[in-house]
């Protein structure tokens, strides 16, 4: 009697083994494309991220350099051109730049306001349902010396 329970335990047990084989495989296929959008969702917020601080660098960068400058029209170019040379340094290529330069307070003592607008491509990462391209903007104040001569 004790003899049998044992086989029958021993053979449910070898038919339980039998049937779980290939589980594993189904359940990696399953779960390879879910892990795969995954690590892609991951990129797009390292993307949009890494993008966003370095539009912050560049919007103080250009509003330092437009605070600079002895007159608004050079106030303008200078953004303009550091702005994207910030950019172009950093590696973070926009489809669309657009920097904004704010010189009605050009005078000694008043300030300079720079707005620098990005848009990111997000179109390489297929799979995802997130916008082709998102826009990303910061604004950057820098105040001009009061001491300073306007020549």
């Amino acid at each position: 009697m004790r003899v049998q329970r044992t086989a029958q335990r021993l053979t449910f047990g070898r038919r339980m083994r039998c049937e779980e084989r290939g589980s594993v495989t189904a359940e990696l296929v399953l779960l390879t494309p879910l892990l795969i959008l995954l690590l892609l969702f991951v990129v797009c917020l390292g993307r949009l991220s890494g993008a966003r601080i370095e539009v912050d660098g560049a919007a103080a960068q250009a509003a330092r350099a437009a605070s600079i400058a002895r007159s608004p029209a050079t106030a303008v170019l200078a953004a303009k051109q550091t702005a994207t040379s910030a950019l172009g340094s950093d590696h973070i290529t926009c489809s669309q730049l657009n920097v904004t330069t704010d010189t009605a307070q050009f005078t000694p003592g008043g300030s300079v306001a720079v707005t620098v607008t990005c848009t990111v491509s997000l179109g390489e990462l297929t799979g995802l349902r997130v916008p082709a391209a998102e826009s990303v903007t910061n604004r950057s104040v820098a105040v001009i010396d009061q001491y300073r001569s306007s020549t």
